[in-house]
């Protein structure tokens, strides 16, 4: 048992017990003296903890002062491996999203360091070494985002200040949220409008007010919001599934092979190194923006009116040029 267990152990039982003597610690912990005198040093002067020796008792006891509970670790006992991956997660999680969950975690990590020790604080090198860069995302308010997430998991409808870029315009809407996804670095609500009578995904940094309301949320399948919002390209995805045919030259294919574009794709690749691929969708829009950054390395096969819109789109571009 190392050092990390050991002293949650030992907060344990003093927790569950009014009166421990040294010798049930030794039996126990199976460690010798001198290790609990340093097992003992560490939790008052890491967490703080008020443990006396109670001559009467002949035991030690943990004083239940006001102080006491704010650095108590409470709940399940974690190794130092443990620990550490929480540790890496949480600042991955607030690379993902700076500010997002500081509120939440912020307290638990510095307890989480704490119990591992100076000597173990190697998490403070995840930002050094694993970067996580946010070149397309677009930054959400933390407010607006516990709320709506919040309301996501209590299962209450929301009232919302929206503004739509694609027609530049705001709306006041109440929103029965479902899910909330994390979609190429941005968040997305996927909810029933109750102001459009229908499912809608919204972009979680659009939303400009947030507030729950006292009704609850309406309820839809998840095989219903998969067919909906699941089926079709991207988070433009929509009920009607049509399937695009793609070639791609050998310079881009192998890059491609290694890329999911969606769950339902279908790869076969042809003589010379050329791949073909195919997946559904629905709305174009997203699917463009993919074709036209392979240039010259890729071609619309099917269906025919999406080859004209890519070609449409890449005269207008030259004719910048």
């Amino acid at each position: 048992m190392g050092q990390t267990e050991r002293v949650l152990r030992i907060q344990q039982m003093l927790r569950e017990r009014a009166v421990i003597s040294r010798k049930v610690f030794l039996d126990e912990l199976e460690i010798s003296p001198a290790q609990f005198k340093r097992d003992l040093a560490f939790l008052r002067d890491r967490f703080r903890l008020t443990i006396d020796y109670d001559p009467a008792r002949r035991g030690y006891v943990l004083a239940r002062d006001a102080g006491t509970a704010e650095f108590e670790l409470s709940g399940p006992m974690y190794t130092a491996r443990e620990i550490y991956a929480l540790l890496i997660m949480q600042d991955l999680i607030n690379q993902l999203q700076p500010g997002l969950l500081d509120e939440h975690v912020g307290p638990l990590r510095e307890r989480l360091k704490r119990l591992l020790g100076q000597e173990d604080l190697r998490s403070d090198e995840v930002r050094r070494r694993i970067r996580i860069l946010h070149m397309a995302s677009r930054p959400v308010e933390p407010r607006f985002f516990r709320v709506v997430s919040h309301a996501t998991f209590e299962r209450r409808r929301l009232a919302l200040r929206y503004f739509g870029r694609s027609r530049s315009e705001r709306t006041d809407r109440e929103v029965s949220p479902q899910r909330l996804v994390f979609y190429r670095g941005n968040w997305y609500l996927d909810g029933w409008c109750h102001l459009r009578d229908g499912l809608r995904s919204f972009a979680v940094d659009a939303i400009e007010t947030a507030s729950l309301t006292q009704e609850a949320a309406r309820e839809i399948e998840t095989a219903v919001l998969d067919a909906h919002l699941g089926a079709g390209y991207g988070i433009f995805a929509g009920p009607s599934e049509q399937r695009a045919t793609l070639r791609f030259e050998p310079g881009a294919a192998l890059y491609v092979a290694a890329e999911q574009w969606h769950a339902r794709q279908t790869q076969v690749w042809e003589p010379g190194g050329r791949l073909l691929l195919t997946v559904p969708f629905f709305n174009q829009q997203e699917l463009v923006m993919d074709i036209l950054r392979y240039g010259p390395d890729v071609e619309v096969l099917a269906p025919e009116w999406l080859r004209e819109s890519v070609r449409r789109r890449l005269s207008d571009a030259r004719a910048r040029y």
